[in-house]
């Protein structure tokens, strides 16, 4: 699901017209002009007239995008269209300005044919386009994400990027929304001709068609996900679901998942995980909103191992109270606790403003000194972030062998104005657990 309004369609449908009929076969031919001995063209026209039909996997052009602006992207793939002639293929590109999620199929005539490049090396391309596009660009397309590729190594990147450079279902319906997907699924071979899923949003089984749906809204019987009602607050809950005890149901949030999260990896085996599901509840039952997922038992004291909020409730604060939810899980278990590393730069950019926010409201309210390890015990938050937040908050210094906040009331108050909104509020009097521990 994208924000941003269709774009009217601008000019260049004749360019790319014109190019058209040049060719035939994949060969290139001059066009009458040129054959009449008509006056020398200028490069640009001379580069679109001589391009080859189809054009290659790997080639640079010029797009249309929904805003209605050409943007710079590269084939990722082609399929011709089957009522069409010899040269008649769309093509699956990537807009190099823009995160993957926004990757798609399009029409020959939204591609500018004047602005063809073949040969372009891409790492000096990349730098250009990393150049071209501020931190507030890169920040805006990214800042619902918390998910980064930093544990892959160059050639595991490249095999991530192969499997999944084509997204296989285009959108999906889950209760009263029909939601834009933005990343490859792996779905069971069953669902390789879909391009569309039906989700139920109660049991989050799918199907190919809305008929199949509609059955099967006749017979399921959930109106919540099948777990333990944790949280209740107004119109708020959040359920904890057992991997083990759920297993088609957490297989089926993985696969949902995976089509909003770029590289993470989809368990199969989802015994070892607990997932809170965050819901929306009226009177027609319990409504998915996001979730968060952690292991069951983490050597390494993650308290978070996925987090994601479905694009239809995204910007409004429900991703800040998933992790706010997930640290007061920590201090019920009396543990400090920290998202699975490693962050990309804008998912720490999301918990680094978690962190500041909480972190800066006690500063502010303690009177007299306060350590690292007294903040930790307060916060459920890991040592190391808290040091790392104000090290970049530039609140802390070492002195004599030892880290000292300096806590000035008016750097504080300047620093939570650039932190934001809190998002919404975990009521902890509302939230009714025992931890996994305990339970077993």
């Amino acid at each position: 699901m994208v924000s941003i309004d269709n774009g009217a369609a601008t000019a260049n449908g004749h360019a790319a017209a014109a190019a058209k009929a040049a060719v035939s076969d994949g060969a290139v031919y001059p066009l009458a002009s040129q054959a009449n001995g008509a006056q020398p063209e200028n490069d640009s026209s001379r580069k679109r007239k001589m391009t080859s039909l189809p054009l290659e996997v790997g080639t640079r052009v010029n797009c249309r995008w929904r805003d209605g602006k050409y943007h710079p992207v590269k084939v990722i793939e082609r399929r011709k269209l089957p009522s069409g002639g010899a040269n008649d293929y769309e093509y699956y590109v990537h807009y190099t300005e823009f995160n993957r999620r926004l990757d798609e199929w399009v029409k020959l005539e939204q591609l500018d044919l004047n602005s063809v490049e073949t040969d372009v090396d891409e790492k000096v391309e990349d730098k250009v386009t990393s150049l071209k596009m501020t931190r507030h660009q890169k920040r805006k397309i990214d800042e619902t994400h918390v998910e980064g590729h930093e544990e892959l190594d160059a050639a595991s990147l490249r095999e991530h990027e192969e499997f999944t450079k084509v997204k296989n279902i285009a959108t999906i319906e889950l209760g009263r929304y029909e939601i834009e997907t933005w990343y490859f699924s792996p779905f069971p071979p069953e669902y390789n001709d879909c391009t569309k899923l039906f989700f139920c949003e109660f049991c989050l089984n799918f199907m190919k068609r809305k008929e199949q749906l509609q059955r099967h809204m006749r017979k399921c019987d959930l109106k919540h996900p099948p777990g333990d009602e944790i949280y209740r607050n107004g119109t708020l809950s959040m359920f904890e679901v057992d991997g083990k005890k759920n297993k088609v149901y957490g297989q089926n949030l993985c696969y949902l998942a995976k089509l909003f999260l770029d590289h993470k990896t989809l368990y199969y085996d989802v015994d070892l995980f607990l997932f809170y599901v965050l819901c929306e509840c009226d009177d027609r039952g319990c409504h998915m909103v996001g979730y968060f997922s952690k292991e069951k038992h983490s050597e390494e004291s993650y308290n978070l191992a996925c987090i994601l909020t479905l694009p239809p409730y995204q910007r409004k604060g429900y991703g800040k109270f998933l992790i706010a939810f997930s640290y007061e899980l920590s201090k019920k278990e009396g543990k400090v606790g920290t998202p699975e590393r490693p962050l990309s730069d804008l998912g720490l950019l999301s918990y680094r403003g978690y962190w500041t926010r909480v972190l800066l409201d006690i500063l502010k309210k303690h009177k007299g000194n306060i350590s690292i390890k007294e903040l930790s015990d307060m916060t459920a938050i890991k040592a190391e972030d808290i040091l790392s937040t104000l090290q970049s908050l530039e609140l802390i210094q070492y002195r004599k062998g030892q880290h000292v906040i300096c806590a000035d009331p008016k750097v504080l108050d300047r620093h939570l104005k650039a932190a934001g909104r809190g998002g919404l509020e975990v009521d902890v009097s509302k939230l009714i657990w025992t931890p996994y521990k305990e339970q077993s």
